[in-house]
């Protein structure tokens, strides 16, 4: 029987990995028995281990870290009481981490900055990637703020303006743009948080 047990766990092993705990017990009649619960009572000798999913998502920060102006936006999400996850997001939909990214309508740098809300925000230079950040992670937590921390309404008002989410009573504007660049910008937010595609923000 020692070797059955010996054999069965050195098959556990190579097995592909598990997605639970497994124990291995001996029942009355002497034939062994396999279980993901650990019954009081009975003497088990645990065999695979639930991988630490803790682990995996504790791994972002470092993914975050090792993106451009990693130092520059931890600044502004710090400042501003955001994630960084959240404005590394912003920032690939807007200009993929060009500095002097300009559009056709005339915005500007990292967050794409228009202008006008350049100077409301104290912006003079947008293409400076420390102004712009700073600049557009405070447009950013005023759109958060707006719309009650509600981050999808919040990426949909910083990409078509907040009148055009107010309007249409809080919700995402049926722009073609908008309505490809909200889950854009969710799904690079989820990933960069360790969050699977679907979970609830």
């Amino acid at each position: 029987m020692r070797i059955l047990t010996t054999a069965l766990l050195a098959w556990l092993a190579a097995s592909t990995p598990a997605q639970a705990d497994v124990y291995i017990s001996m029942s009355a009649s002497g034939s062994i028995v396999l279980s993901n619960v650990h019954r009081p009572g009975r003497q088990y000798q645990q065999v695979i281990a639930e991988p630490n999913v803790t682990v995996a998502i504790g791994a972002q920060p470092q993914l975050i870290t090792g993106m451009p102006y990693a130092e520059l936006i931890a600044a502004a999400a710090q400042a501003n009481d955001l994630p960084a996850a959240l404005i590394h997001a912003v920032v690939q939909a807007e200009s993929r981490y060009n500095p002097n990214a300009r559009s056709p309508k005339g915005a500007g740098g990292l967050m794409q900055l228009m202008p006008g809300t350049a100077r409301e925000l104290g912006v003079s230079n947008v293409l400076d990637p420390a102004a712009n950040l700073q600049g557009g992670a405070r447009y950013l937590k005023k759109m958060l703020t707006l719309f009650d921390n509600d981050i999808e309404l919040a990426v949909a008002a910083y990409n078509a303006g907040p009148e055009a989410v107010l309007s249409r009573g809080r919700v995402v504007p049926p722009f073609a743009e908008t309505r490809r660049y909200v889950p854009t910008v969710l799904r690079q937010y989820r990933r960069l948080q360790g969050l699977a595609l679907d979970a609830p923000l």
